[in-house]
């Protein structure tokens, strides 16, 4: 089970550092932000919903259905 854990700690760091990367962007502004803002929020949603299903999946199998 311990690789289950290790694949859902993967998925949420790199959702956080996708978040963290938008952040840094917004403070950035200018050309750059315009040119990345709504890139970077999609690969959040994305790897979001990938992290939700990993959530998911682990919580079905530890479950036993």
């Amino acid at each position: 089970m311990a690789w289950q854990y290790i694949i859902l700690g993967l998925s949420m760091l790199a959702v956080a550092g996708v978040l963290f990367w938008g952040v840094i962007t917004m403070a950035r502004g200018g050309e750059y932000n315009a040119k990345w803002s709504n890139k970077i929020m999609r690969y959040r949603i994305v790897l979001q919903g990938i992290a939700l299903l990993v959530f998911v999946v682990i919580l079905t199998l530890a479950s036993g259905r």
